[in-house]
């Protein structure tokens, strides 16, 4: 997709940090854009600020852990533009402690919204992009902590599954025209530390009590450093719109993590070192 003008985008979680940053990215490219968020004061915000630069942009609000929001969401892009051509799964919440602290609620939460929206995203959009007939894109945004393992169980989990989907899609999707990239930032500075402000009503109010003990924990502390000192949204924002228009399989953001996946791999090829001599006994 190297002209993006006069496309459409439907981007998650695009009110604020890298959804926004995308949102400024493809809008600046001519293309239109749906952007979605479960924070309506800030998606009408976001909508607003960039309408000033004369930008085709409209906002729909949808909680994306639920799949029939998603479903009227997309409904609401056709409504407005008629068709759909890029689609940007990068809502996301921090989710989920170490061992010892996992609880039913938030390892249902996390993966909603990490996982499962990513899912129903393309579930729902793929078929809206291979309608046009023409070619279109599927970002995903997972992390970092989708190649090498984090602190927390749940987020990870739920990343490294985004990541092995955007891989097993790609060749899926190929032979139709569809590209897809997968999204794997380390620290950029968002609101990912505030994430309990978007739990749903339906989550027992306990939940985000601990959440909200978690993030302000001191095992905490370091997290909330490197976020503040992350990346420029932006910035992040016009490599994605890079990835689309040539294609990337992969959209990284710095190399800071860059040893530890060399590492994580080192230990896997090591693996099959040791086995590599031996014959299977039976």
């Amino acid at each position: 997709m190297k002209d993006l003008s006069g496309k459409t985008s439907f981007i998650t979680g695009a009110a604020s940090g890298i959804g926004l940053g995308i949102a400024k990215a493809l809008a600046r490219a001519g293309a239109k854009v749906m952007l979605c968020d479960i924070d309506e004061a800030a998606l009408a915000k976001a909508v607003d600020a960039l309408k000033l630069s004369g930008a085709d942009v409209a906002g729909v609000k949808a909680d994306v852990s639920l799949k029939r929001e998603i479903q009227r969401a997309a409904e609401a892009t056709i409504a407005r533009y008629g068709a759909v051509n890029i689609l940007v799964n990068n809502a996301g919440v921090g989710g989920g402690g170490p061992y010892g602290g996992w609880s039913d609620q938030e390892w249902e939460w996390t993966i909603g919204v990490n996982l499962m929206a990513v899912v129903w995203g393309i579930e729902i959009f793929a078929p809206l992009i291979e309608r046009t007939g023409e070619a279109g894109h599927i970002v995903s945004t997972a992390s970092m902590a989708g190649l090498v393992a984090p602190i927390s169980s749940a987020y990870g989990a739920t990343k490294s599954a985004v990541v092995a989907l955007s891989e097993a899609l790609r060749r899926e999707m190929a032979p139709r025209g569809i590209g897809v990239s997968v999204l794997c930032p380390g620290f950029v500075r968002t609101r990912i530390m505030e994430y309990h402000r978007y739990l749903p009503d339906r989550f027992d109010r306990a939940l985000q009590t601990a959440v909200e003990a978690g993030l302000g924990s001191e095992l905490a502390k370091p997290s909330r450093a490197a976020v503040a000192a992350g990346a420029d949204p932006d910035y992040v924002g016009e490599l994605v719109r890079e990835g689309i228009e040539d294609d990337w399989p992969y959209i990284l953001v710095d190399t800071d993590f860059e040893p530890y996946v060399d590492a994580r791999f080192a230990a896997i090829k090591a693996s099959f070192d040791r086995i590599r001599d031996r014959r299977v006994k039976h």
